[in-house]
């Protein structure tokens, strides 16, 4: 029987909150699913904790980095919907079975996503992500704002017409591969409710391109300005060839999108329930 949902985990030496994304996972409640941790060769614990949980399915072996991972685990899923996890990160309770309601209810979507938790290293709440209806070129020029640790993709109309990350990107591969599904004319849904929990903390990536701190925090903000300034000239609007023509245009724009989103964040927090 085909499952209801795919949940693809890359991990890297990542066992320190791995127990808890797997856990997040096996105590979703009246939907099936499929988990599979794709992982890149862990020295630690990954291993051992994964096996705690019989159900989901572990592949180890060397990769190329996160979007290659991701990728691995794209070609194996088998969910009608499918959606990337990272190790770190956690599902709140019944978000798959909401999302399923939530689809079934709605017309036909490719893509579906909502809103999400960051949280810090002890779990603890630092701020909610309530986001708003897609916008192609807000989200090449302002950057990507779908978290994709609470983003579904309808299988059959994206990764099996072959629609995969991008492995030439490593921070914002998320936004270059929802810019290249709208061209495609794929149809994103906004679902407003909380569905997941982002964590920050001091060794991911993510972290580390917030805080800018040290030489990793340096070169991940680098690796980020290229990767978005690759984005915004494939899938924005980019009206002269040399890139620093494009910069005025570049810095009009983004403070014009930066004013339309926090625009539209308020006017759809008044509308989407908290959980």
């Amino acid at each position: 029987m085909t499952p209801d949902f795919s949940i693809i985990t890359a991990n890297l030496n990542g066992a320190r909150y791995l127990r808890e994304c797997l856990q997040s996972v096996v105590d979703q409640e009246g939907v099936s699913f499929q988990h599979l941790v794709i992982d890149g060769g862990s020295t630690d614990a990954s291993a051992q904790i994964v096996a705690e949980f019989p159900g989901v399915i572990f592949h180890q072996g060397e990769d190329s980095g996160m979007s290659n991972a991701i990728n691995r685990g794209f070609q194996r899923a088998k969910g009608r919907w499918v959606m990337w996890l990272n190790s770190d990160d956690r599902l709140k309770p019944e978000a798959l079975k909401t999302v399923l309601r939530f689809i079934t209810d709605h017309s036909p979507a490719d893509v579906v996503y909502g809103g999400w938790d960051f949280v810090d290293h002890t779990g603890t709440l630092q701020r909610k992500m309530s986001v708003f209806p897609f916008r192609r070129l807000m989200l090449a020029h302002l950057g990507c704002y779908i978290g994709s640790t609470a983003c579904f993709l309808r299988r059959e109309t994206t990764i099996d017409e072959g629609h995969l990350l991008n492995e030439d990107f490593q921070i914002v591969m998320d936004g270059e591969y929802y810019c290249r599904l709208a061209r495609a004319g794929k149809k994103f849904v906004y679902f407003p409710r909380i569905l997941a929990e982002f964590r920050l903390h001091e060794e991911n990536a993510s972290f580390r391109r917030y805080a800018g701190e040290g030489i990793a925090g340096h070169l991940a903000l680098e690796k980020q300005w290229a990767e978005g300034a690759a984005i915004r000239r494939e899938y924005g609007i980019s009206l002269f060839q040399g890139e620093h023509a494009n910069g005025v245009v570049d810095a009009l724009l983004y403070y014009y999108f930066l004013a339309q989103k926090a625009f539209l964040k308020r006017w759809y927090r008044c509308f989407t329930p908290p959980r």
